[in-house]
């Protein structure tokens, strides 16, 4: 038996029991007649003590000892004289009768410790020692926590876990997909997942009402925070459903993780907010309602008043940060830089201060009399003490900085707590986005999506005014999960196809099984699909979702630990019948 107890485990009642404690060495501290070792194992860390009592075998392994050593310790417990309140096993420690080593280590390349000195490429290099360390090792118990909870909340609520295939079929829609080469059918190609929509449609077309799983997914796309070339997915689907079936069974898987893995009750509803009211006012579809600050208009008040920056502008539209009238220049010219920044994409910032007695102050005023500052003000809802912010320009250009700008002052002002947590559902995206330079439409969420029932007759008319029967997650700013009600229809399916672009051959030779389903019966279904590790991550109030991933790549898309990707032999080309072609 390597050991009777974790290292996380012995409490002050286990005072006088013979144990055998296993795992690797923490620290070590000689303070001459007295050493004390701590080891660390998956749960936690206890204290050994060697001292004048221990066997002189015992005090000869010690003097080996170093850093990450696995030993085996045979000992007693005993209170300690002097406590430990910060970890749980801190009232006791182990007087060490005999230390086995079972194992020696090199020098790890940086301190197992949660603040290390390993750089982020260091650590991902030398992964299996960062997984050692407890901010890690805690985001992957979190991960096990939450993957557990919304297995037991869906299959509580009859659905039931199917697996569906890695190797399918390429599609053109999306991100550019992983393709796998054939050797048994040459010159052809298997893609990897994006994720695996057309699947869960068939499982409904077979009758299994209630699927789900908690499923690998890849997209060859620009790495981000969070974003990683295979990432997870709450992938689930429901028959016989409409909008706010798939709404209220996912709200409440939402609120029964938070329950359970946050302590956090959410008694009201989530908000239910247009796609457009998300623009209009927040500047995303994804808007963050842990604070205020949404987009005014101010056209109608602004323009026609001879200053040549509003006159000329599609949208004029300002923001109001509460009681900060009183910033300083300097805080004003560092706004002003953010705005200009090439990721934000204003040209300037105009601002105006309501002072303590009401009056109106502007960077503008010679445009504008006090009558007319005070109205922006009152369409601002500014009070005494309040600064107004204004942005001009393209509408779209201009909602997007705004929406910059409004996350900026939400930061500044300490307004976006990650221990505060505001859910919201986006509804009623447009189904369809117009490209000029490709001169077509794509889908916003993806060909599969059904229109909103009252505007499919604008499928010959005007489909860029059509809503999409669609709906996302959002969380905090972060969108956590999608989804919609699936076209069931062969017909409708077929217009969404040439909506598209797509010939009839073309949607045959793509999508021809699941059309050729669709003529037996397919039902009504919908579903939905959470990002597992940002759901993960945002739980663990971290920005990346890296740390809740156990083997991660890096922002090439490279596993810097293994050398992945790699070459392959010329052998393994051969029987694929592929060449390389030179770089360019």
């Amino acid at each position: 038996m390597y050991r009777t107890h974790t290292c996380g485990e012995l409490r002050i009642g286990n005072v006088g029991n013979s144990v055998v404690l296993s795992g690797w060495v923490q620290r070590i501290r000689n303070l001459g007649g007295m050493t004390f070792i701590d080891i660390r194992d998956r749960y936690g860390i206890t204290q050994v003590v060697v001292d004048e009592h221990s066997d002189k075998l015992v005090h000869g392994t010690v003097e080996e000892l170093g850093r990450e050593y696995v030993v085996q310790i045979h000992g007693t417990v005993i209170e300690r004289s002097s406590k430990n309140t910060k970890i749980p096993t801190g009232e006791v420690e182990v007087h060490a009768e005999n230390i086995v080593v079972l194992n020696t280590s090199e020098l790890p390349p940086f301190t197992i410790e949660d603040d290390t000195d390993g750089g982020d490429e260091l650590r991902m290099k030398y992964r299996y020692l960062d997984l050692r360390r407890n901010p890690v090792k805690n985001a992957l118990v979190l991960r096990h926590q939450i993957a557990q909870e919304v297995r037991r909340y869906l299959d509580g609520d009859g659905f039931l876990e199917v697996e569906t295939p890695f190797l399918i079929k390429s599609t053109p829609e999306g991100a550019r997909d992983f393709v796998v080469p054939s050797r048994v059918h040459h010159g052809e190609f298997y893609a990897l997942p994006q994720s695996p929509q057309t699947f869960k449609q068939l499982l409904m077309v077979a009758g299994f009402d209630r699927y789900f799983q908690i499923v690998k997914c890849f997209r060859d796309e620009d790495l981000r925070a969070d974003r990683q070339p295979e990432f997870t997915q709450i992938d689930c689907e429901m028959s016989f459903v409409e909008r706010d079936d798939v709404l209220n069974v996912f709200e409440g898987l939402t609120k029964h993780l938070f329950r359970k893995v946050k302590g956090l009750n959410f008694d009201e509803p989530f908000v239910r907010m247009p796609y457009h009211e998300a623009m209009s006012k927040y500047g995303s579809d994804k808007p963050d309602l842990r604070f205020g600050m949404p987009f005014v208009d101010l056209s109608a008040v602004v323009k026609g008043k001879g200053f040549g920056v509003f006159d000329s502008a599609e949208y004029v539209g300002g923001i109001c940060a509460t009681g900060c009238a009183s910033y300083t220049r300097k805080q004003l010219d560092e706004l002003t830089d953010f705005v200009k920044r090439p990721q934000v994409g204003a040209s300037g910032l105009v601002y105006a201060r309501v002072g303590d007695d009401g009056v109106v102050k502007s960077t503008v005023d010679k445009f504008y009399t006090p009558e007319d500052l005070q109205a922006v003000a009152q369409m601002m809802d500014a009070k005494p003490g309040d600064l107004i912010l204004i942005l001009a320009g393209g509408l779209k250009k201009t909602l997007s900085a705004l929406c910059e700008l409004r996350l900026e002052m939400g930061s500044r002002l300490g307004l976006r707590s990650k221990d505060v947590f505001a859910p919201l559902w986006v509804v009623d995206f447009p189904l369809l986005e117009w490209d000029d330079e490709a001169a077509r439409f794509f889908a916003m969420h993806h060909p599969f999506t059904s229109p909103n029932p009252e505007d499919i007759a604008l499928f010959d008319s005007d489909p860029g005014a059509m809503r999409a029967n669609a709906y996302d997650l959002v969380i905090n700013g972060v969108e956590i999960g999608g989804g919609s009600i699936r076209i069931f229809d062969r017909e409708l399916q077929q217009r969404m196809f040439k909506a598209l672009g797509f010939t009839s051959e073309e949607a045959e030779k793509q999508f021809g099984f699941l059309l050729n389903a669709f003529k037996y019966g397919a039902p009504p279904h919908g579903g939905i699909a959470f990002g597992f590790d940002r759901l993960c991550s945002l739980f663990g109030g971290a920005d990346s979702i890296r740390d809740y991933i156990a083997f991660p790549k890096n922002n090439a898309a490279r596993d810097v630990m293994i050398d992945s990707p790699s070459a392959i032999r010329p052998e393994q080309l051969d029987e694929l019948s592929i060449n390389i072609k030179p770089e360019a």
